[in-house]
């Protein structure tokens, strides 16, 4: 079963251009197309596509409000986010509202289609293509807060999108003590939940293994 895919852009030419190189893909398939942000939010709730890919800069709103609102009604939807301005602090809100992956416009049409590969299989795992690792510590502190090689293999596979029941269980821990170290991290990185602590690790160069620059 091929996957689908939902595209949503202002410019036709960059949808025709995608869909092109989705249609080359025999496992993926476009079924729908939106320029707006409305049109993208009717379209997602009426076809439920298995991914969205969807530009930032959008004439009645942003792509975030695409983001915020798909992953309110799915968990399990992939969301691809493209943007022109990789370095914007837009790019870590896109995160935090439940992002699958991130590819700046400059980057090749088969980044974008391997990007929505990945969303559709792990769409609570955050990819980045085409961002310098500059770019994610540019908001770095003078001090970068330490984790325990523990609390960085735990928060390893909190950052894949694993609950702390399944961490616990891959660690060979007590849930109480997966929930005291997850609760340790996010203090060090003055978090108060998983999305919030994944931004301030990113910002810090420090999702080095989960968040890479290709695909």
């Amino acid at each position: 079963m091929s996957t689908t895919v939902l595209l949503v852009d202002d410019h036709e030419l960059i949808r025709q251009g995608l869909a092109r190189a989705f249609e080359r893909d025999e496992e993926m398939t476009v079924i729908g197309q939106a320029g707006t942000v409305a049109q993208g939010l009717a379209a997602f709730s009426t076809l439920s596509p298995d991914v969205v890919v969807t530009d930032l800069q959008m004439p009645d709103g942003t792509g975030l409000d695409i983001v915020r609102a798909a992953r309110r009604q799915s968990e399990t939807v992939g969301l691809v986010v493209l943007t022109m301005h990789a370095g914007d602090d837009q790019i870590f809100a896109a995160l935090e509202a439940g992002a699958s992956a991130f590819v700046g416009k400059n980057s090749k049409a088969s980044e974008v289609v391997g990007a929505a590969r990945h969303a559709a299989v792990s769409p609570r795992t955050f990819l980045c293509s085409g961002l310098s690792g500059a770019m994610m510590r540019r908001a770095a502190g003078p001090k970068t807060p330490q984790l325990s090689t523990r609390e960085q293999e735990v928060f390893g596979l909190l950052a894949e999108g694993l609950r702390t029941s399944e961490i616990a269980k891959r660690l060979y821990l007590s849930e109480s003590t997966a929930k005291t170290h997850i609760a340790h991290i996010y203090q060090k990185l003055g978090a108060a939940n998983r999305a919030q602590a994944l931004v301030a690790a990113m910002r810090l160069g420090l999702l080095n293994e989960v968040v890479r620059d290709s695909f």
